[in-house]
């Protein structure tokens, strides 16, 4: 019997005000003795770092985004759902199946199910939801660089109380969502 090559797949960034949604796709390998890999919003930063490089290193992966503009002309659900398909086509491999996190699937020709919290579930979602989540906030860390007033090394581009006060001072940069109502009433101004 032959083994079935099921990749995982994940978002970070729908929330944010800020920034692209960007989603990734990995192939576990078997065998491939990654541990401790468990949705990335509940590892530590130093447990995220370690298990990515372990994950660049053994697995299958794709990381894509879509960018601000394109959530804007979009919605950031379609946004969300082209940046998966984005990364399971860039797969150099194709898989037989796909687990993607959350409850929605993107309109694709994989086969695919949607699996509600699979990011704590699934190793191979796991491994997608923390490649994603390095990748964005690494993003958000050098935006900060530019833009230092939003403070998105810290709150990678949500709506915290620190973002809010700047934007109200400063207003909308060329990477706020525009479409998101936290950031269109501060671009009328």
């Amino acid at each position: 019997m032959m083994l079935q090559m099921v990749a995982g797949v994940d978002e970070a960034g729908r929330g944010p005000l800020a920034g692209p949604v960007v989603a990734a796709a990995v192939i576990l390998p078997d065998g491939h003795g990654i541990k401790g890999l468990d949705d990335s919003k509940k590892l530590t930063a130093k447990k995220r770092a370690a298990l990515e490089t372990e994950i660049l290193d053994k697995a299958y992966y794709y990381i894509a985004l879509c960018s601000e503009a394109e959530i804007d002309s979009i919605n950031i659900l379609q946004a969300t759902m082209l940046a998966m398909t984005r990364a399971a086509d860039g797969l150099s491999c194709r898989p037989d199946h796909i687990l993607v996190d959350g409850n929605r699937l993107p309109k694709w020709g994989h086969q695919a199910e949607a699996v509600i919290g699979g990011d704590a579930i699934h190793p191979c979602i796991s491994a997608a939801s923390i490649l994603a989540k390095q990748y964005r906030d690494r993003m958000m860390v050098a935006a900060a660089e530019r833009y230092p007033q939003y403070g998105w090394e810290r709150n990678k581009g949500y709506g915290t109380a620190e973002h809010m006060a700047a934007l109200r001072q400063y207003g909308p940069t060329p990477l706020h969502r525009k479409s998101f109502a936290p950031v269109a009433q501060f671009a009328l101004l």
